[in-house]
Formats: structure tokens, sequence, C-alpha cells
């Protein structure tokens, strides 16, 4: 459900101020880079520059950085292998459309969309990824919809990784967003990741609480907007987990394309070959739970199924 924080007459009039302000900076710069500079072959350090420019001119002004585990004021001490860099992936917690943008400004990830019921992933551009925290999602969908949409884009992040050695790689396991107070389960996407891999959860969380957007559709925007836009500043509380490794396949001995076997069923009970094993499932906990301990919440057993329900009866007339 959408998060809504307490406001005074006092707090209203502020707001009133300076959305139009914020409203026509944050349209014009995005504009700016989205039509002319993403399409430009810039440096990836000036790319994060202006991206930094575009969160400034959103009232994003300051990220609480910090490693699970490590004390303040040491990060830049961590070796580089404690951070994501080239050939690791992110498994970030999905809340926002800052999510996408922030791990743009830090890293220069590629981003995939994921299925809660499939191995596969989708390669989607930062702006899809920000607009797919506010869409009605294909995920929102069955397995065979999400497939059909264009088959010839799915691939898997192991071959993304071999693609892209020198890429992190990002992906929002949850498949769909929440407001931020629990974690979903987590897509199997994950599974097809190499053991030498790592796999760092990233846990995201905003002062004040209400950017967030559960709820998906074109008017989610407009209350997006009022919320970012309306208040003087915005802060992220970001925590990075150690690495998590996939040994589910060096313990099995043998390839996921070679041990798939079992009929297509389809719709949302997916296909049996994309279920994963025992030993599988415990790298997705292992995955979730430091998603649930950086976040300070609980994992639950809702999944986009039960979303869509949710949904169609929260936007409904009734």
């Amino acid at each position: 459900m959408p998060v809504a924080n307490p406001s005074s007459i006092l707090g209203l009039c502020l707001h009133t101020i300076l959305f139009p302000i914020h409203l026509s900076l944050f349209v014009t710069y995005a504009a700016f880079y989205f039509l002319l500079l993403r399409h430009l072959p810039l440096p990836a350090a000036v790319r994060k520059l202006f991206l930094w420019c575009l969160m400034g001119a959103s009232g994003i002004w300051w990220a609480d950085l910090q490693l699970d585990g490590v004390k303040r004021g040491s990060l830049s001490q961590q070796p580089r292998s404690r951070v994501p860099h080239g050939g690791s992936i992110i498994a970030a917690n999905f809340t926002s459309p800052i999510d996408a943008l922030y791990l743009a400004t830090i890293f220069d990830p590629i981003f995939v969309a994921s299925h809660p019921l499939s191995r596969k992933v989708r390669r989607i551009s930062l702006f899809t990824a920000i607009c797919a925290a506010l869409s009605r999602s294909p995920q929102l969908s069955d397995l065979a919809a999400w497939e059909a949409r264009d088959a010839g884009s799915l691939t898997d992040l192991r071959a993304l990784l071999a693609l892209h050695p020198n890429r992190v790689i990002a992906v929002f396991p949850e498949c769909g967003t929440t407001n931020g107070k629990g974690v979903l389960p987590l897509s199997p996407c994950l599974l097809a990741v190499p053991p030498a891999n790592p796999i760092f959860p990233v846990s995201m969380r905003y002062t004040a609480p209400d950017v967030t957007t559960p709820v998906p559709g074109a008017k989610a925007w407009a209350h997006f907007l009022w919320k970012l836009l309306g208040t003087s500043a915005h802060t992220i509380r970001v925590r990075l987990a150690e690495a998590v490794f996939n040994t589910s396949r060096a313990l099995n001995g043998v390839s996921h394309a070679e041990a798939q076997a079992g009929a297509s069923r389809g719709g949302w009970e997916g296909r049996a070959e994309d279920q994963p094993t025992a030993e599988e499932q415990k790298l997705l906990d292992r995955v979730a739970e430091a998603l649930a301990r950086l976040g300070r919440v609980k994992r639950v057993g809702l999944t986009l199924k039960e979303k869509k329900q949710f949904v169609k009866a929260w936007t409904g007339k009734k």
C-alpha cells in the first residue's frame, strides 16, 4: 500500500511553492538527457556526472552509502572485490523509479527485467527501468504473455556476463515494486549466474518513504512527482551486503541446461525446468535474507500474482 506522511498547512503551502520550480527544472533536464545526452558516446564518468545532476534536479542531494559490517569512514579502504565491479550482479530491492537512477549514477550497470517464474531475463535501458517502477509491467502477466512480448530478446545472466565481462549487471529480482516494508520472493533468474561471479544484495530506503511506488499506473506518476518534487530534499540510505556466490551449480555438477526436464505448464504455475531445486533455493534465500536484514524488514510470501489482484482491487471503482 502507498506510504502517506502527515503534513501541516504550512508544509502544504511550501510544497505548492516548491513543486512547480522543481518540476520545470527536472522535466527540462530529464528531457535533455534522455533525448540527447544518452545517445552520445560519452565516457562512463561523464555519464555518471550528468546523472548526478539529474538526481540533484529531483531533490536528491545525499545518499548514505555503507557496506554491511564495515565501520563508517573506512569505505575507501575496502578492496575492490567488496563492492560491485565488472562481472558482478547487483540484486536490488525495488521500491521506486529512483532505484534505477541511483544505481546508474554509481555503478553504470546493464539493467535487465526479470519474471518471477523464469530464469530468463530481458535487457532494458535505464529509461525503461525507471518507467517499470510505475508502469503496469509485463511481469504482472503470466509467463507465456511475458515471453511473447519479444522472445528474441530473452537471454540469461550467464550469457550477459559472457558478453559483457567488464560491466555490472543490475536486476530487481522481486520483479515488482513494494513500499519498502517487505521483501517479495525472488526470481529464479539469479540461478543462471556462474559460480565465480559475485551477487551483491543492495538495499535502498528513502527519507521520506512516500516516494515509493507500490501501485503502478498512469495516475501514479502524478502522485510520485508531487511527492518527489514538492520537498526541498530527499535522502537515500543504501546498504551493500557481502557478495553471495551461486554454489548450487558446482554442487550439482551439471549445468541447468543439462538438467532441464518436465512438461511446460505456462500460466502462473511456470515450467518445471524453471523451478529451483532445494539446493538452488538456498541461494535465493541467502539473497532475500540479506535484503531483508539490510532493509530492516521481513520477507513475505506474497507474489506478483497476489499483487496483480491487489492492484485490480485498489484501482477499482468500488
